[in-house]
This record gives structure tokens, C-alpha cells and sequence, in this order.
């Protein structure tokens, strides 16, 4: 029988597809994984080319072309084991130059998971180049595009390829992220394929030219491959690849316009920006561009009246050949008289903010513009004083969906009697000439480290994030601050306790909402700090500068006094609130539990998630006396309402089954769909990733979370659930139906 045995064994091992029948025979039955594994290796070692022989057995069993783990997949990556245990059975010179052009034929039917053991096990990275190049060539011109370009990523032949022919019909296919990963490498390539979409996103280029030589393409998705696709594409490649802007100007362009038009929107339609910050951004993004001041000509012609244009067209010293008729003759007739009456508006309207909204109880002459490191130390003496008080508040310019965290421009710093404006970009321009970088960190530090100093700030950990993005000596501070007082926390308190709040604050004596200053529009809704002022105080914040550039010098004197009436508010809220808060619904003992003795984000032994440090607020907690305000009161699931983004459809259908009220975004919407939702039905939106940044600035602070999108729905369902404290009981789940939205 043992002679038998061996026979049997000796013939199996000859002939590869004899060893393929019987270990078809052993795949079948599960439980007999070792003794495949070395019927394996025995088989391997009684054959006399186990190469040749591995191509043959994937030939002749079909099994290996699925996706998961075939038999097919478990017999190479064990002859990749065997061979490093055996290398005299690897093969070279024409041998392995014929098993080499065999295995190329197999590879382009091979799912991903085969392509790196064979390619290892026949050393095709020790080709010949051209041989291979033109083997992908082959793929490429029967059509089989995405094959050919996976191929040529795992050997690395992008270099000799041309981008634009590799990565159009991948484009067209709606596989973007191969076309990301094809160029992942290779920084030349990178600016290569940047440079070839923004060629296709210039206005007089007709996409339909590309298109119309891949109809015939398999999965052709031509509704994807637009404009407005490839646009998004550019942007995510410049910020992933850090690749400088300006090498898609056509791109840039157009966000630039998007940006001119959102301002004329802000300006004429909100009404909700001054003149003078609004021509302060419009002049700052059209800059010397003539086709920018082109459309910006063209956009006045539309909003405002002729005189308007010429002046801008005067400003931009723009040839008449470029201006409408009409515009180019006003031009001629432009006339200067027009700023007396602008001065004259000016001081009538100023009389009125004055009655209207919150002012400075201070002189002018106790408001400090400090630009000299000699001028900041007057400050930090009076400023780091045990048991003082302190207002903080940062402006920086606005973004207008830039790519990059916001640099802070101005840090101000309010004490009962004065208020310190630092010129951030000139005192760290000033710190580098001096080679003494580390002074102002040191003292900013210094601020927020000293728990006898109580520092009052609204959205403080949005402020120091920002802050570490401009001085990266900077980055820790919220991990060391104490004695600190956010007082959007209050806020959350306020509206939750106060009926007048759910109303709008309507009860408060300010405005009326139907009609404000002459030639203001509608009064818009005040909300966050300036709610929050107009509440406490009486009056809300004239919120007109806000939207300032702040690295503009010099700054006017609106921002100047804007940003000091930002930073001195938070001492007058946090004096009366603390004078008296139970007539605003807040327990007698607010001093005391206010301020945080901990740091901004509590220690603990693993890494925290941004959200799971955050209160439900949005900002991070500040320890055990404080962990009451930053965690919600409880909710059902029937109480709570989300939004999904689109690649969070798992946790939706999770929560649904949980009895939480979900809408989900599908497959094609963009992302800022979810923000009009949310604004529209008072939902919270969960997203994931770079998404997380633009729609956190579309909704109310805390209204938007950021999920771990590498975790499973059940993971992150329960991130969610303990986030927004959200008590699921056994009536809840299924309690909700699973198909309706």
C-alpha cells in the first residue's frame, strides 16, 4: 500500500495538471488546509520546472480569475514561499524570458491580488522595458485600459508612458482614484496631468473633442467628465501632490470667479458686507488679472450702475478696447464729486450704529496697534498679572474655499481698561530678522499656561488650531492652557435655558427686522458671539468688518475698532453673567465652574479623534469641573436628525435601524447638499474627510461631525451615539421604517 502511496505521489508530481486534479479534490474540503499545504509543496518539488508548471495549473483551472482567495491565488503565493526556501529553482537567461512573455498574458486577466506574487515570482521587474512597454500597449490598444494602467503601475513604467493617453479613458471610466495612484510617485507626472485638466477646463475648450474618441468605451460615464468634475479633481491632486496653484491658472480662474461672484452676492444681495471690505476683497482677488477684471466689469454692468463700473475700470487701468461701449463712455465723463457725499453718508450712518449697536465703554487712545516686539512687552506687562481677566479673540482673512488653514493676522488682548491689537504678520516677520522666534510663543504661552490669569474667549479651540497653522512653535497651547472660560459654552447653556433665545432674542431692545440703516437692505438674523452680546448686553456686534482682509496694512480704523469690541465684549458678558446669572437661567456657582483648571484637550492614553475631544459645542473640554457643559443633555434617537454624506451610507442605514431620523445624500450629490439639508430641516451632518472642512463652515458651530471613515457603520454609529449622547432603548430599533428617508 505504501509503494502504492508513492507511485501515485511520484506520477501526481510529474505532470502539473495531475497535482492540480488532486489539489482541486483537497480544495473542496475545507478542514484539510495543511495537508493541501504540503501536497503543495511536495508537488512543487517533484516537478522539474515548478514555474512553468505553477502557468500551466493557472491556465487550467479557471477559478483564480474571481475576486477573494481562490485556489488558484493559495497555489502561487505558496510557490512564492516555497521558491524563497528553494531559490535554486528559480529560473534566468531564455527560460525565464519565455516564462516571462507566458505570465504577461496571464496578468492581464488577473484580479489585484495575484499581480504581486507573479510579477515577484517571474522577476518581471527584471525585463526587458521596452518588451514590457509594449506588452501594455497591446492591452491598451484592445481597449482594456484599466489593465493597462494598473499593470503599469506595478512596474513602474509610468515614466516612459504618456500621461494624457494613460489617464483620459480612466477619467472617462469615472476611476479617478487609479488615475491618483498612476501618478502617485512621480512629482513630474503629477504636474504633467495637472497641467493637461487645466487645459481642458479653459472656456473655449470643447470637452466633446475627448469624448467623442472613447464612445465606444466600456462603462463610459461622459455626465461625469466635466468642467466642474475635473475642477474638483485639480483641487484635490494641488492640495494631496502639494503642487503650487499657479501651474493651473484656467482652474484658479474660475474659482476666482466663483469667489467675484459670491462677493457681489454678499454685497448687493445680503447686503451684509461694507463697502469698503467688499472692495477690499474684490480688488484682492481679481489683482492684475485681465481677464478677471474683465468679468468684474461685466458683473457691475449687472449690479450697480455705469459710473460704478468706470471707476472700477479707472482703478484697474483698463485699456477702453477691453470695456462695453457704455462703460468706456462714462469713463470719459467720470467725475470726483461723488466722495463728499460718500463722507457725508459715512458720519450719518455712523451716528446711527452708535444707537444701534455695541460700543466701546473705552477712549480711542486706550486701543494699542502694537507692530514692535519693544511695544508688545508694555502689554505683557500689564496682561500677565495674577488674578487678571482677560478678553482674547483672532482675526485672519477669509478663505473663500482656499486650499490651506487660515494665518492669523491680528491677536487682540482686552483688559478692563485697555485693549492690545499684535500685529501678528509684522512681529513674526520682526522675530525672524532678529533670529528670536521664540520670544512671543514664550509669552503666549506663558497666557495660557497661568491658571491664575481667567482668559475668555468664544470658539477658543477653532482660534488656537488656527493659531498653531500661523507659528508652529504654537501647536501645544491648547494641550497646556488653563484657567480658560469659552464662552460659546455659555452660550450653549443660554439657548437651551432660555425661551426668549428659542424666539430670536425678539424680547431683546434692538432692531426691528424689517428695515435697518438706509442703503443696508434687510437686517439679517444675528447669531453666534453676536447673539450672544446682543442677549447679555442689550445690543449685538456690528458684524460689517468681519468679513475684512486683516493682512491688509494699514488696517482701518472700523477694523481697528471692530476687533477691539470683539475681544472687550467677552470681559462685559463674563462680568454681568457672573454678577447675576440666575436671571439668565444659569446656577449661582457659574465663576467657579467655568473656569477650567485642565487643559483645553484632556489627557488620555490614546490619540483622540478631533470630535471625541470636542464638546457638543465643538469645542474641547476642559476637564472634570466642566465636563457637565460639554456633554448634552440626553436624547432619543426619535429626537435626533442627521444628515449622511454620501460616502457614509452604511452608518445612515445603522442609525435608521437605531430609530435615528436619517437623510443620506446619494451617490452623485455634492457634498454641499448636506449643508442645505441641515440648514433647511435643522439636521446635524455626518461626513468624513477633507468634506468635514467646507461644510463645518456652512452650518452652526456643532451642527457638523466628522466620523473615522476607516471604522466600520457599527463603530461609527456608536462614535456618533456618545457624541451627541443619544440614549437607545429597546422600543427604538426597527422602530423607524428602513426604505423611507
Amino acid at each position: 500500500m505504501n509503494q502504492d502511496s508513492d507511485s501515485s505521489d511520484q506520477t501526481t508530481g510529474q505532470d502539473p495538471l495531475l497535482l492540480l486534479k488532486a489539489l482541486q479534490l483537497l480544495w473542496t474540503k475545507k478542514e484539510m488546509e495543511k495537508q493541501l499545504k504540503e501536497e503543495i509543496r511536495r508537488g512543487f518539488a517533484g516537478l522539474q520546472d515548478p514555474l512553468a508548471g505553477l502557468l500551466d495549473m493557472l491556465e487550467g483551472s479557471g477559478d483564480w480569475k474571481g475576486k477573494g482567495h481562490s485556489l488558484g491565488y493559495y497555489i502561487t503565493t505558496e510557490l512564492q514561499l516555497w521558491i524563497k526556501e528553494h531559490p535554486a529553482a528559480q529560473q534566468s537567461g531564455i527560460k525565464l524570458k519565455k516564462l516571462q512573455a507566458h505570465v504577461l498574458g496571464i496578468l492581464a486577466q488577473c484580479p489585484a491580488n495575484l499581480l504581486d506574487p507573479l510579477i515577484s515570482i517571474y522577476q518581471l521587474h527584471t525585463a526587458d522595458r521596452n518588451y514590457l512597454l509594449g506588452h501594455v500597449s497591446h492591452l491598451y490598444r484592445k481597449g482594456n485600459y484599466k489593465e493597462a494602467a494598473i499593470l503599469s503601475i506595478k512596474l513602474k513604467l509610468q515614466p516612459d508612458q504618456d500621461v494624457e493617453k494613460m489617464c483620459t479613458p480612466l477619467l472617462l471610466q469615472d476611476k479617478v482614484n487609479l488615475v491618483e495612484d498612476y501618478v502617485e510617485e512621480y512629482p513630474e507626472l503629477q504636474s504633467k496631468l495637472l497641467h493637461i485638466l487645466d487645459t481642458w477646463c479653459e472656456s473655449h475648450f470643447n470637452i466633446k473633442d475627448i469624448t467623442r474618441q472613447y464612445q465606444g468605451l466600456s462603462r463610459y460615464k461622459p455626465e461625469k467628465f466635466n468642467r466642474k468634475m475635473l475642477s474638483k479633481l485639480v483641487f484635490r491632486l494641488l492640495e494631496r501632490f502639494n503642487v503650487d496653484p499657479a501651474l493651473c491658472p484656467n482652474v484658479i480662474n474660475q474659482r476666482h470667479l466663483r469667489t467675484l461672484k459670491y462677493l457681489f452676492y454678499k454685497r448687493f444681495v445680503e447686503k451684509a458686507m461694507t463697502e469698503e471690505n467688499w472692495a477690499d476683497h474684490v480688488q484682492s482677488t481679481v489683482g492684475e488679472n485681465r481677464w478677471l477684471q474683465g468679468h468684474l466689469i461685466q458683473l457691475l454692468t449687472s449690479y450697480c450702475d455705469l459710473s460704478t463700473a468706470a471707476r472700477w475700470a479707472q482703478r484697474c487701468n483698463l485699456p477702453k478696447e477691453m470695456l462695453p461701449c457704455r462703460v468706456a463712455d462714462e469713463l470719459q465723463k467720470l467725475q470726483i464729486q461723488e466722495r463728499v457725499e460718500e463722507a457725508t453718508k459715512a458720519d450719518n450712518y455712523e451716528e446711527s450704529k452708535k444707537k444701534d449697536y455695541y460700543q466701546l465703554p473705552i477712549p480711542r487712545a486706550n486701543i494699542h496697534f502694537l507692530q514692535t516686539w519693544e511695544e508688545t512687552l508694555q502689554c505683557w506687562e500689564k496682561v500677565l498679572q495674577p488674578a487678571q481677566v482677560v478678553g482674547i479673540d483672532m482675526e485672519w482673512r477669509p478663505s473663500f474655499g482656499m486650499v490651506g488653514k487660515p494665518r492669523v493676522s491680528l491677536l487682540q488682548i482686552a483688559l478692563k481698561d485697555e485693549v492690545f491689537l499684535l500685529d501678528l504678520p509684522r512681529l513674526l516677520q520682526q522675530a525672524e530678522e532678529d533670529g528670536e522666534k521664540e520670544k512671543l510663543p514664550h509669552f503666549i504661552q506663558m497666557l495660557y499656561s497661568d491658571a491664575s490669569i481667567t482668559k475668555l474667549g468664544y470658539g477658543m479651540s477653532g482660534d488656537l488650531s488656527n493659531l498653531a497653522a500661523t507659528w508652529s512653535a504654537l501647536k501645544d497651547t491648547d494641550k497646556k492652557a488653563q484657567g480658560v472660560v469659552d464662552l460659546l459654552t455659555v452660550d450653549k447653556r443660554l439657548q437651551k435655558r432660555s425661551v426668549d433665545w428659542k424666539k430670536g432674542g425678539q424680547e431683546v431692545d434692538v432692531l426691528s427686522l424689517e428695515q435697518s440703516d438706509e442703503g443696508r437692505g434687510v437686517k439679517q438674523p444675528e447669531k453666534g458671539l453676536s447673539l450672544l452680546v446682543q442677549y447679555v448686553l442689550g445690543k449685538p456686534l456690528d458684524k460689517t468688518e468681519q468679513l475684512s482682509n486683516w493682512e491688509k496694512r494699514p488696517l482701518r480704523e472700523e477694523q481697528i475698532l471692530y476687533a477691539a469690541a470683539d475681544a472687550y465684549c467677552l470681559l462685559e458678558i463674563y462680568e454681568k453673567l457672573c454678577k447675576d446669572p440666575e436671571s439668565f437661567g444659569l446656577s449661582s456657582d457659574l465663576t467657579e465652574s467655568l473656569v477650567g483648571k485642565e487643559s483645553l484637550k484632556p489627557k488620555a492614553k490614546k490619540q483622540l479623534n478631533k470630535q471625541e475631544a470636542l464638546s457638543p459645542s465643538g469645542q474641547q473640554c476642559q476637564g472634570s469641573r466642566t465636563e457637565t457643559l460639554c456633554r448634552p443633555a440626553p436624547i432619543s434617537p426619535k429626537e435626533f436628525s442627521v444628515v449622511c454624506d454620501n460616502m457614509l451610507q452604511g452608518l445612515g442605514r445603522y442609525l435608521r435601524c437605531l430609530g435615528v431620523d436619517v437623510r443620506m445624500l446619494e451617490n452623485g450629490d455634492d457634498h454641499r447638499k448636506a449643508a442645505e439639508i441641515a440648514r433647511q430641516e435643522g439636521r446635524v451632518i455626518l461626513t468624513s474627510g477633507l468634506p468635514y472642512q467646507t461644510l463645518q463652515s456652512q452650518v452652526a458651530e456643532g451642527r457638523c461631525f466628522s466620523v473615522n471613515s476607516s471604522e466600520k457603520a457599527k463603530e461609527q454609529a456608536l462614535q456618533v451615539l456618545k457624541h451627541f449622547n443619544v440614549q437607545v432603548s429597546l422600543s427604538d430599533i426597527f422602530s423607524r421604517c428602513q426604505l423611507c428617508a
